[in-house]
């Protein structure tokens, strides 16, 4: 048998998050099947708290799928997407080609607007893009998790629906962890993942489907992902796949803890700490990729200083502080780190703990 890790590691990437020692407790609960009356009691509770944190207008379906977050994505295409249809699909950064892709694989034809990465979207781009009205759905992220930028929301929303076009979002990198209302924003359909802004483990993948998404729902030619399906078992009590209990009740343990301290006030503490660690790397003379206003607070992009070796400061920040950050992705590659403050990882500690450790293996 191989050995099991012995010491702990403060995860400060681009994700999985910390976990909560409630929420770590959850997952050694005793087991139970995934058709337990009680597990069913704890994945009502789990569907009822996922529709408020998503925000999620009336009538809407909200539960969490088996898998990551590219899961969440998959469902919420699968499910919305048939031969033919046209898509715009907002790219700024890898998730965004990754959600283009993924449409693509559906059968759709997709338009891509592209927008350079460390750069937030223009709606004015969108309302030209759209401007012949021809797209069915129009796709993006909010958080780019490549990046560190954010994306509005309503704004894209609004055109949009001006066109009748679904809205889908990638809510990945910003489920409680930044401003996300769905009702409010218009966003019809929206997925996200257990292991960042909600500081769950990995393996759950939140989605949201509001009623107008729902009314246009196609036949969906994956099984284990069909909403229809999903919808028997998490409702209806109708077998369709084993779900994990452990994921399951620590889901439902960092929801509680989410409810528990409000939304507005999480939204906030992430915004506080973002600010700080900006604020640290200014006095050092560096900086974030993204400008100030479409900076995220979940993930910091930070350029790599002039001589700083990138790889070999990572290195040594798990080596020497036991503190992991990310590498960039694509053509940022070698050229940011990928510092993430989400979830219960997001204090003022782990602020000062990696600005601290960074000094040290910069000098």
């Amino acid at each position: 048998m191989s050995v099991l890790p012995s010491t702990e590691v403060l995860l400060l990437g681009p994700g999985p998050s910390p976990v909560s020692p409630r929420v770590g407790a959850a997952l050694g609960a005793p087991a139970r099947s995934h058709l337990d009356p009680e597990f069913m009691a704890i994945l009502d509770d789990a569907r009822a708290r996922l529709a408020r944190v998503f925000r999620a207008p009336a009538g809407a379906i909200a539960s969490a799928v088996s898998g990551t977050g590219t899961s969440g994505m998959e469902t919420v295409v699968a499910n919305l997407t048939e031969t033919g249809m046209c898509v715009l699909v907002v790219v700024t950064g890898y998730f965004g080609e990754r959600l283009a892709q993924m449409f693509e694989r559906y059968g759709a034809a997709v338009e891509r607007l592209r927008v350079q990465w460390g750069r937030a979207v223009d709606p004015a781009a969108v309302a030209y893009a759209m401007r012949d009205g021809q797209f069915d759905i129009v796709g993006w992220v909010h958080v780019e998790t490549s990046t560190g930028v954010v994306n509005p929301l309503a704004e894209i929303a609004a055109i949009a629906h001006e066109h009748n076009a679904l809205c889908v979002v990638d809510a990945v990198t910003s489920l409680g962890a930044m401003p996300f209302d769905a009702a409010a924003s218009g966003i019809d359909a929206a997925y996200s993942c257990s292991q960042k802004g909600l500081g769950a483990p990995s393996g759950l993948a939140p989605v949201m489907f509001a009623p107008s998404a729902l009314a246009r729902r196609v036949r969906c030619r994956s099984f284990y992902f069909d909403l229809d399906l999903l919808e028997s078992y998490w409702i209806g009590r109708k077998y369709h796949h084993t779900m994990s209990a452990p994921l399951l009740f620590a889901l439902d343990a960092a929801l509680c803890e989410t409810e528990e301290e409000g939304l507005d006030a999480r939204w906030q503490r992430h915004e506080r700490h973002h600010l700080k660690f900006a604020a640290g790397l200014a006095a050092r003379g560096w900086s974030l990729l993204p400008e100030p206003a479409a900076r995220a607070w979940s993930l910091n992009a930070v350029r790599v200083p002039e001589g700083a070796d990138e790889a070999a400061v990572r290195r040594r920040l798990l080596a020497e502080h036991r503190i992991e950050i990310g590498a960039g992705l694509g053509p940022l590659a070698g050229q940011i780190w990928r510092v993430g403050l989400m979830g219960a990882g997001s204090t003022e500690a782990n602020v000062t703990a990696v600005l601290t450790a960074l000094d040290e293996v910069t000098r």
